[in-house]
């Protein structure tokens, strides 16, 4: 019989000190609480340092600022468009629209967009420029001024057409008149590239007398 007062006696012993101190610890730490709240206080009084953040709007204003330079950058640009490389592709006046198209592939497999490429020819249309032309000269022209896609036009109509990075002439026949007109044409409005399909003898002689 003594076992049994003995037995709740040790369970009592270890409930009573876990349960107390437990208690004990509770109450203090709510009582500290209320203390640091006089803390808070001061940082709604703290508007100030928020001020300071309208400075950081100031930092996209000061980015807004080197985007203004950006305008003499085309400038810059444009200095290398009146000297264009110049690449010279023989061929004969049969062969020249081929030499130009290949050169329109190679330029596209390098990475030039295909608005970037304009071709000329000085005798017949390239297909596509005939093909184009059939549905009127409005939105052949307004594929051209798109600009997404190679321009393909003719010497007789090649003024019209705008600057564009690189241009392609094919010497694919026409008078002389035809080349001596597209050739020097062709200089001018290139951006960075100038090349020319046909006969180097013909093209010299024209880019020397028209450069």
């Amino acid at each position: 019989m003594p076992l049994i007062p003995e037995e709740p006696q040790i369970h009592e012993s270890a409930q009573g000190p876990r349960v107390t101190p437990a208690a004990g610890r509770t109450a203090p730490t709510p009582r500290p609480v209320p203390g640091p709240r006089p803390a808070a206080p001061p940082r709604p009084g703290r508007p100030g340092p928020l001020r300071p953040a309208t400075p950081a709007q100031r930092t996209p204003r000061d980015v807004a600022a080197p985007v203004k330079p950006s305008p003499s950058g085309p400038a810059v640009t444009a200095a290398p468009a009146a000297t264009p490389q110049i690449q010279l592709i023989p061929a004969t006046a049969e062969g020249a629209l081929d030499a130009a198209e290949e050169a329109v592939d190679l330029l596209l497999d390098s990475g030039r967009a295909p608005g970037d490429v304009l071709v000329i020819t000085t005798g017949a249309r390239h297909p596509w420029a005939d093909h184009e032309l059939s549905f009127g000269e409005t939105s052949y022209w307004a594929q051209h001024d798109a600009g997404d896609d190679v321009f393909y036009t003719d010497a007789t109509i090649a003024s019209r057409a705008a600057s564009r990075p690189v241009i392609v002439v094919a010497v694919n026949g026409g008078s002389a008149a035809a080349a001596a007109t597209a050739l020097p044409l062709a200089h001018s409005r290139a951006g960075a590239l100038l090349i020319v399909c046909g006969d180097p003898q013909q093209i010299n002689s024209v880019l020397g007398a028209g450069v």
